[in-house]
């Protein structure tokens, strides 16, 4: 191998496009045969059994895609990922290899719409990130051979470093007619609500998104009399529905030009339930913060009976509440430091007494706490709460309910 890259980078002026394409081609054969190897199969195998289900099938295009993932985003134990393993276990590999192969862990996965074909390239506008890419398959124009213009693609690309603006397509390729524009354009968008990072890849949905959420949080406090409640499970969902039939009657009033921007046209919006571990809970808290948006936790009224009543310090139950507060991942950082801000004349003494810290004080040590507790929340910038979706997809789904 060590041969072979040397002779990649032979000869004198910067490579090709086709000479990046094709060594990006090999770095990828190498890297899947890495993943494949025995070192991970104890984190891949169970990806891909899980995905095959109880009948053990699994489709080839479905296995790429998700070996692909497991190659390029899957978190090892430590925090890295295999192309980090690759890269660091291979001291051969020039740096113009290394930074390709990094690059390689930032993908952007969407549907796509066809643009145009482009010689050996496809143009394509991205319907979750409305942006538009130029991308390249490792077997050249035959890969695109049964698409054209209109048609829709589900994908992954990654970057050909050096070139700028040159994407490669990474793992499977499924295609779609025109004809599908209706059920694409539904994948999109359930594709953008549960992953919104992907829809940030955008910095101009970034800055739609904190305005859309300014006005989603204000319109809240307005309905709901505060950005922060405690309320029973029931009234809670109940709040909720209410305030989601108002905002949709509020976006069907406005002027049409305003509720086409702001709210897809379409049937009501389904239900609001919350999920099965909130609703066994005592009290539910729903919080709509300016930052992390809108959020609910469990038991929350008995937390924040802790903070008020430092007596509550000293009993199982509440210090129980406090560490799950503190260890789970799926929980920010927010509820605790709110609590702690509305009540600080009790705050050292809860922390205190958990901690077994007599010297603990919320203000020299709390955000040193969190930090070490929660370390996952400040590697990356905050990014709205509510997902901006492009022009292009708000077409494709209002002609598909027309």
């Amino acid at each position: 191998m060590a041969e072979a890259v040397q002779s990649a980078h032979q000869g004198s002026g910067e490579p090709s496009l086709t000479d990046l394409i094709e060594r990006g081609a090999e770095l990828k054969e190498n890297l899947v045969a890495f993943a494949q190897g025995a070192r991970f199969e104890r984190w891949l195998t169970p990806l891909l059994l899980e995905a095959a289900g109880s009948t053990r099938q699994l489709d080839e295009g479905e296995a790429i895609r998700i070996t692909d993932h497991f190659i390029l985003r899957y978190r090892l134990p430590d925090g890295s990922t295999v192309v980090d393993r690759f890269v660091a276990g291979r001291k051969d590999l020039p740096p113009s290899d290394r930074e390709m192969l990094l690059g390689w862990r930032d993908p952007v996965e969407g549907i796509f719409e066809i643009q145009r074909k482009d010689g050996d390239a496809v143009v394509l506008l991205n319907l979750v990130d409305d942006l538009e890419y130029r991308a390249y398959s490792n077997v050249g124009r035959a890969a695109f051979r049964g698409v054209s213009k209109g048609g829709f693609l589900h994908t992954c690309l990654v970057p050909v470093h050096p070139a700028d603006g040159a994407w490669l397509v990474s793992g499977a390729m499924t295609s779609y007619p025109r004809s599908s524009a209706t059920d694409i354009a539904q994948a999109a968008l359930r594709l953008a609500t549960h992953h919104p990072e992907l829809v940030f890849r955008n910095a101009e949905k970034i800055e739609q998104g904190w305005q859309r959420m300014r006005e989603d949080r204000a319109a809240f406090i307005e309905f709901c009399g505060g950005d922060e409640l405690v309320l029973p499970p029931a009234e809670a969902e109940d709040l909720l529905n209410a305030y989601y039939r108002h905002r949709q009657q509020a976006a069907v009033a406005a002027p049409p030009g305003r509720a086409r921007r702001r709210r897809l046209p379409g049937p009501g919006l389904p239900s609001f339930e919350l999920p099965a571990e909130l609703a066994g809970s005592d009290t539910v808290g729903v919080i709509y913060d300016q930052i992390d948006g809108l959020n609910f936790y469990a038991d929350y009224g008995m937390l924040r009976d802790l903070f008020a009543d430092p007596a509550l310090a000293g009993r199982r139950q509440h210090q129980d509440l406090l560490r799950t507060y503190l260890r789970e991942e799926s929980i920010t950082p927010l509820p605790i430091r709110r609590l702690a801000a509305a009540h600080p004349e009790t705050a050292d003494g809860v922390f205190r007494k958990l901690l077994r810290k007599p010297g603990f004080t919320w203000s020299e040590h709390g955000d040193a706490l969190l930090r070490r507790r929660k370390p996952w929340y400040y590697e990356s910038d905050p990014r709205p709460g509510v997902s901006v979706i492009g022009d292009r997809l708000c077409e494709l789904l209002g002609a598909g309910r027309r």
